[in-house]
């Protein structure tokens, strides 16, 4: 199916979604909608209510949240209509789906440059056996590394070593490429003494969450994959950010959730600790006062801010926390800032809900009444002087990847409903994409 009929499958999903209600409701149909759109508001104050409050009132806003969606539903089945919103739901969404689809089509696929690379003559690379729960000796990574003619140093858990100045001795001593198995941290302080020193860097997903791999399109089941970059490999120019003089290969974070992780008490019990210390968080009882500056837009007095190594996918669900370039030279930013429960009740709008802040940048100051602020590097939790400027290094690192891997997914454009219709209504040769035969065949005459 090509993106014209993909679109006039959209339309006409819309409009049964549209017909449903309306054939069956009537008029009723619009306070249906009203109703289910009340129950999701008093879901989010009484979440709110939940996170920031303590005693009572934090009871309170567990009931609402879980009472108010269930009181809508009883209510559609009182009036006989719980299938005529069921189905209407499931054709809306299917007209959204299919339309970002048909989108997406007409967009063509992403290509960048990754010329060959000859093999290293000297590969040195940090493996961490604790990593992933001991991924590194469940896929036997050092034995099939050395194989390959790699030199391989694993770090004892029982002594911790600077591995910042294992890469840099490595590289003195003629390393002409340095990798990594081990967790996003370690892979960022590595990475920054491959991108000082200007050698090839391989990144192994051999860590819990991969998030560095999973943007780079590696295999993260299987990281033994990753060797492959040794002997037939592609090269890659990627950003790297920086937190003050700290690199990233992900995000830093400041705010709560940063103050919540660097709590002793967070490892023993996440979820009490984060229950304890939201509330003061939240409400500014507790924690710096944090003052955020990216670009010509500022930001005062939010509960959290994320700045992303480029940014990272904000208009697909599925795709959050995931990003499709690292090559863009621009720092993604994301702030939050809720300060009563309307404001929550208006984040159901996502990305263009008053208490979200999302934006890209090429510099992002972080400042604080405090002459220090907690921040989660890559997962690290560190202490930093404020205030904190973040940036970015376009084309930093030299990253060496497996010509074979499996890609990172392509995510659906945006919903636009005008380009949906205009596509639907095209005919042949006018609907053929830029990367389409057709298309070419039409440029060239």
């Amino acid at each position: 199916m090509d993106g014209r009929w993909t679109a006039r499958l959209a339309l006409t999903a819309a409009a049964a979604a549209v017909l449903v209600l309306l054939g069956f409701a009537g008029l009723r149909s619009i306070a249906l909608v009203g109703l289910g759109a009340a129950g999701l508001a008093v879901a989010a104050v009484g979440l709110w209510w939940m996170l920031s409050r303590k005693g009572v009132v934090r009871v309170l806003g567990l009931v609402l949240a879980l009472a108010a969606p269930l009181a809508v539903l009883v209510l559609y089945v009182i009036a006989g209509l719980l299938w005529v919103v069921l189905v209407s739901v499931v054709l809306w969404a299917l007209a959204v789906s299919t339309g970002r689809a048909a989108l997406a089509a007409q967009s063509g696929p992403a290509s960048r440059p990754e010329p060959a690379a000859a093999p290293p003559a000297h590969p040195f690379l940090i493996m961490n056996p604790r990593s992933g729960g001991g991924k590194v000796g469940q896929f036997g990574l050092v034995d099939k590394a050395e194989a390959l003619g790699a030199e391989v140093c694993v770090l004892d858990p029982a002594h911790p070593q600077d591995v910042t100045e294992l890469a840099r001795r490595a590289v003195d001593d003629g390393a002409d490429l340095l990798g990594v198995a081990g967790g996003d941290g370690t892979q960022a302080l590595v990475a920054a003494v491959a991108a000082e020193r200007d050698v090839p860097f391989v990144v192994i997903s051999a860590g819990t969450r991969n998030h560095f791999a999973m943007d780079l399109g590696l295999d993260r089941e299987d990281p033994s994959t990753c060797l492959e970059a040794l002997t037939d490999g592609v090269e890659r120019r990627v950003d790297l950010g920086f937190a003050g003089d700290r690199v990233f290969v992900n995000n830093a974070s400041f705010g709560a959730y940063a103050a919540v992780v660097q709590s002793p008490a967070y490892r023993a019990d996440k979820a009490r600790t984060t229950l304890e210390m939201l509330p003061d968080l939240l409400t500014h009882h507790g924690g710096p006062h944090l003052a955020v500056r990216a670009g010509g837009t500022a930001v005062d007095g939010p509960q959290a801010v994320l700045v992303s190594n480029n940014p990272y996918r904000m208009d697909d669900p599925a795709g959050l926390g995931l990003r499709e370039r690292l090559d863009s030279g621009v720092l993604g930013m994301l702030g939050v800032k809720v300060d009563n429960a309307a404001q929550a009740a208006w984040m159901l709008r996502g990305r263009n809900g008053p208490g979200l802040t999302s934006l890209s940048a090429r510099d992002v100051v972080v400042d604080a009444d405090a002459p220090t602020v907690r921040a989660g590097v890559d997962g690290e939790a560190l202490t930093l002087p404020t205030p904190v400027r973040c940036r970015i290094a376009p084309g930093a690192l030299r990253v060496r990847l497996p010509r074979h891997r499996p890609g990172v997914p392509r995510g659906l454009p945006p919903m636009d409903w005008h380009r949906v219709r205009r596509l639907a209504l095209r005919t042949g040769r006018d609907a053929a994409g830029p990367n389409s035969p057709a298309g070419h065949r039409t440029s060239r005459g």
